[in-house]
């Protein structure tokens, strides 16, 4: 059966998903439109294709346990420069996020693997480009703002053109958290350009 690339994450819905992929196409991303908008808990990660049900099974489980949560993004950072990285800062439900991927990650399931960098969510919206369009993005989306409640994460995987396409969702199973607060509206603003 071979081998195939997936991996974990929290789609950023829309209409934010979109703008920000045609944003980051507008900086000269070349990969923009073979990456959905996202939030990573797997980094991309190369298994066995029989072991896709032992994965899916695993990351139901991981739903199950999970809980919706207040997702929120505000302003730019960088990993630069140990990594060419601009993204949108997570400042909401960063602390679930973490959760969830050690959770996908861990030690007794089909995709326990350690981690290049510490993790760190985040949304990003260039890579690997020039530092001038790398700086243009950073500047440009500093003000930029993005709310929703999460409600579960889906399993991705890597075609041979480099596209990342949606295998399966998985939602939470339960109450949005904390249980008394209500759920934010989605809403995103850009700053005029």
């Amino acid at each position: 059966m071979g081998t195939v690339t997936i991996g974990v994450s929290i789609a950023v819905p829309e209409p934010h998903g979109s703008l920000l992929q045609e944003r980051r196409a507008g900086f000269g991303d070349p990969a923009a439109h073979g990456i959905p908008t996202h939030v990573t808990l797997l980094p991309p990660t190369e298994v066995d294709a029989a072991a896709l049900p032992a994965v899916e099974a695993h990351l139901v489980s991981v739903a199950a346990a999970g809980r919706p949560f207040p997702m929120r993004l505000s302003g730019t950072g960088t990993f630069r420069p140990l990594s060419p990285v601009v993204f949108v800062q997570v400042v909401a439900g960063g602390s679930a996020c973490s959760w969830l991927q050690e959770r996908v990650r861990d030690a007794s399931g089909p995709m326990a693997r350690e981690l290049q960098f510490p993790y760190h969510p985040h949304v990003t919206v260039a890579h690997g480009i020039s530092e001038e369009a790398m700086d243009r993005a950073y500047a440009e989306l500093s003000e930029y703002e993005a709310e929703w409640p999460c409600t579960g994460f889906a399993l991705y995987e890597q075609g041979a053109d480099g596209v990342w396409r949606k295998l399966r969702e998985f939602v939470f199973g339960g109450p949005l958290v904390p249980p008394q607060a209500p759920a934010p509206a989605a809403r995103g603003t850009l700053p005029a350009r």
